[in-house]
């Protein structure tokens, strides 16, 4: 769930983890690895393996492996808009 593979004639297989706002966060190369080390791989990264293609999905791996989405506090949402970013944006984002 939540995964999908494409196909790239002539390229090395590697795994593209993307933002829920489809942003690259980081490719893992697969060349080396077994099928079995992949599996194990996307397992540990908290995707979902569904039983049977028409399987249903539990509800808390519907937006799997991605974490929730990072709510803006009042102070936040009013330092939007100044030129200067709050301090919390000078830090490495939770999700990264």
């Amino acid at each position: 769930h939540n995964l999908e593979m494409k196909h790239l004639p002539g390229a090395d297989p590697e795994l593209v983890l993307l933002s829920h706002r489809y942003e690259e966060l980081e490719r893992i190369p697969l060349s080396d690895m077994t099928r079995e080390e992949i599996n194990q791989l996307v397992q540990e990264l908290g995707f979902y393996r569904k039983e049977a293609p028409d399987a249903p999905v539990p509800e808390e791996f519907q937006f799997a492996p991605a974490r929730p989405l990072p709510t803006l506090l009042p102070t936040q949402a009013h330092t939007t808009d100044s030129k200067t970013p709050p301090e919390h944006a000078k830090e490495e984002h939770p999700d990264l």
